[in-house]
């Protein structure tokens, strides 16, 4: 019975509703291991998942089945990545009103103690700067207090794609990005704590155990604690499961994929290029078993090729892969 992350790898609910509802009422998915190969089948009947945890900028395309999910006794929670960008940085992203709308109407659907809001990723540059931050900040806390407990950051790692990336912008658009000292970075994450402690909110460094300091907690996306108030286990421990350096999450199967996202922003860690994800995106099924299909996958029954996935709980409330 595993938590289901949809996704950390791309953007499910904005792009791929369809797909997921259709999942959903088959019982079932296969998602491929993006390092190993491997095809899992992932069941997704109500009794198998845990939690479902949604990664997304744009849930309103999923906010009219979550009476479904909900009749059918699924369990979820969403991160909802709202940054305020200027286009440079977040081409694609919905707009910060329109955004500000969607979420608070979200958690007023739910609760604030399950919607979490993601200031993230924080990238300073000339069209950003620190008075930006602070500023965007402020005005973006403002609007969501009352409708989160939470708000988790991170700043730029420049991995090969994103630093990429963000040559190309800097080259194509003029702009001006900068690294931050560790004490720069400190000083920051501590000025948005304090405005967004004096809205009731509370900020989780994620992936960033050197900012981890009062009132800065660490951040665990794939949350043991959320997961037991949503599925009323208050004695549940679930396994560690990090995916990256920093990363305290618990374990969880991704059913997405990565270079599928199309919202095109210059600091994602999980899409190697637009041109890519548009391309992965136009090749996508709806009525597939699986989101995108590698080459080799082409055309193969993937009942062939699956291999079954499931955890079992031990007596000690432990959850392993068997």
């Amino acid at each position: 019975m595993p938590v289901i992350s949809a996704s950390r790898r791309t953007d499910i609910p904005a792009f791929y509703t369809q797909w997921f509802m259709n999942r959903l009422k088959a019982g079932f998915c296969h998602s491929v291991n993006p390092f190993g190969g491997q095809v899992y089948r992932v069941s997704l009947a109500p009794e198998d998942c845990l939690a479902i945890l949604f990664c997304t900028r744009n849930p309103e395309p999923l906010a009219p089945h979550l009476n479904w999910l909900d009749e059918r006794g699924y369990h979820y929670y969403f991160h909802v990545t709202l940054n305020g960008y200027p286009s440079a940085l977040d081409p694609h992203s919905p707009p910060a009103a329109v955004a500000v709308d969607t979420f608070r109407r979200l958690s007023d659907r739910l609760s604030p103690e399950f919607v979490m809001w993601r200031y993230d990723t924080i990238v300073i540059s000339s069209v950003t700067p620190v008075d930006f931050h602070l500023r965007n900040f402020d005005q973006l806390a403002g609007h969501l207090e009352g409708y989160t407990r939470r708000c988790y950051f991170s700043f730029v790692n420049p991995y090969v794609k994103t630093q990429r990336r963000i040559d190309e912008v800097a080259r194509r658009q003029s702009v001006v990005f900068s690294e931050m000292a560790a004490a720069e970075r400190m000083a920051l994450a501590m000025d948005l704590a304090e405005i967004a402690s004096a809205r009731g909110i509370t900020m989780h460094s994620c992936c960033g155990p050197g900012l981890v300091q009062a009132p800065i907690e660490q951040a665990s996306c794939v949350d043991t604690e959320v997961v037991r108030r949503l599925s009323g286990k208050p004695g549940l421990v679930l396994p560690p499961g990090p995916t990256r350096k920093g990363c305290r999450c618990a374990s969880a199967v991704d059913i997405g994929a990565y270079d599928t996202c199309l919202h095109g922003c210059v600091y994602c860690y999980a899409t190697r290029s637009h041109t890519l994800a548009i391309s992965h995106s136009h090749e996508h099924d709806p009525s597939d078993s699986i989101l995108i299909r590698p080459p080799r996958l082409k055309g193969v029954d993937l009942s062939t090729v699956e291999v079954p996935l499931k955890w079992a709980e031990r007596e000690d409330g432990q959850l392993r892969f068997c």
